[in-house]
């Protein structure tokens, strides 16, 4: 008995370590393990504001009927919160049914991320803002009484509702190993080409939309890992110009020429930016989905992660 407690007790460690590792372990021929390219990847699990306040991109509301009229203090007060009485326009509403508020976004700075981001948003639909879910109390008059139960952002007159839909709760792994510089796996693939408040960089936490969705399999609980190349950085406005920028140093006979073109050769090694590894930035848990678009929450991240980045499923 004693002899097989102490036999436990020395594997214990070893299956801790297998447990932490799971399918991601660093056990892939042609690398050495350390903390630089395989770090432990722990997940940080969406709260409920993640999930009702994430926001959509879907093809435009097919009826617009419904909709934000005011509140209890018309005209006074255009921007409502948690207990507020509002009004909702339109028929079909029934005591004790519950919506969810939305507002139709544009971006007032329609500058685009990356080039061709425009194009690939229009491709995929119409960006909209999860703000409220509310509770219908009274529908004796033309338009509805409802109460806001749950606010992310004020709703305000003009702003849509939508049937409100329970979101099912995501299983998360135990911590894993995560590939840094793990090659194309042949999954499913795409790219961010949205987050929400229109932010451009993100990290743990943040929102993004991607130009993938339930016609090509992905469903609720998938995990994406977010990736970027050095083309994509080259033909990044911003990032590009640290590769414009000096690289070499004086004591250098011939210096090395980075993605060099007949005028900028130096005699020296070259580089080919498209020959340099990709990399990994970030893990993300898919939170919603529509046809052709998915919400997802950046989950772990090593680097901010950038509207534009690609995508890829990622099997746990």
């Amino acid at each position: 008995m004693n002899k097989a407690v102490l036999i436990l007790l020395l594997l214990a460690p070893g299956l801790s370590r297998a447990q932490q590792g799971g399918s991601g372990d660093a056990a892939t021929a042609g690398t050495v393990p350390t903390s630089v390219n395989f770090p432990i990847e722990r997940v940080q699990t969406p709260a409920a504001a993640d999930l009702y306040c994430a926001g959509f991109i879907s093809k435009p509301l097919t009826s617009k009927d419904k909709y934000v009229a005011g509140g209890l203090e018309s005209p006074h007060t255009v921007r409502f919160a948690n207990g507020d009485a509002i009004y909702l326009h339109g028929g079909g509403y029934e005591a004790g049914q519950q919506y969810t508020v939305v507002r139709e976004l544009k971006d007032p700075n329609r500058y685009e991320l990356f080039k061709g981001q425009w194009a690939a948003l229009k491709a995929v639909g119409q960006p909209y803002e999860e703000l409220a879910r509310v509770k219908v109390l009274d529908t004796r008059s033309k338009m509805a009484i409802a109460e806001v139960e749950f606010s992310c952002d004020a709703p305000v007159p003009g702003d849509f509702v939508i049937p409100f839909v329970e979101k099912p709760a995501i299983a998360f792994h135990l911590p894993m190993r995560f590939d840094r510089f793990a090659p194309p796996n042949g999954q499913l693939s795409g790219r961010i080409v949205l987050a929400k408040d229109f932010d451009s960089e993100l990290g743990t936490g943040g929102t993004v939309y991607v130009n993938l969705g339930a016609n090509q399999g992905l469903k609720v609980g998938d995990f994406l890992r977010a990736v970027r190349t050095p083309v994509t950085v080259v033909h990044d406005a911003v990032d590009s110009l640290s590769f414009k920028s000096t690289t070499t140093e004086e004591t250098q006979t011939k210096p090395a020429a980075i993605d060099p073109r007949f005028l900028t050769k130096t005699g020296g090694p070259v580089i080919h930016t498209a020959d340099m590894p990709r990399r990994a930035v970030g893990e993300i848990v898919i939170i919603g989905t529509t046809p052709t678009t998915a919400t997802g929450m950046i989950v772990f991240s090593m680097e901010p992660v950038h509207v534009g980045d690609g995508v890829e499923l990622d099997q746990q």
